[in-house]
């Protein structure tokens, strides 16, 4: 199992950046892939980018391809995501997820979430 506690939300004006980031309790952190998942009030919890184990894969929901960067460190048990070019839009509640296969981009894929950091975004 893998608790994960996610840092890094805020409060941002439209354009500005943010860096978010989610540390893992396992020990075998390094076997999971991992995923960025957000979810605005009222809508459902969608995919915004996911990593492989070996960080190798990465792959971006069109909605943030070019502006967000996943990446990770599994020496500090840690993946992030810098999020650049911010919109309105981008406001929601991210999530960090983890799985113990391949890289997926299905929220139902995933077995371990962490409870989220608030992101807004202001115009």
């Amino acid at each position: 199992q893998v608790q994960l506690v996610e840092f890094g939300g805020g409060l941002v004006q439209a354009g500005g950046s943010l860096r978010l980031s989610c540390v893992g309790s396992a020990r075998t952190f390094s076997n999971y892939a991992m995923g960025w998942f957000r979810q605005a009030p009222g809508k459902e919890r969608d995919f915004v980018a996911a990593i492989s184990w070996s960080g190798d894969e990465t792959y971006y929901a069109d909605s943030v391809k070019g502006r967000f960067t996943i990446s990770r460190d599994n020496a500090a048990n840690t993946v992030s995501l810098q999020m650049d070019s911010l919109k309105p839009e981008d406001t929601a509640r991210y999530y960090c997820a983890a799985r113990v296969e391949r890289v997926a981009k299905n929220r139902y894929d995933y077995d371990y979430w962490g409870q989220g950091t608030q992101v807004t975004v202001s115009s």
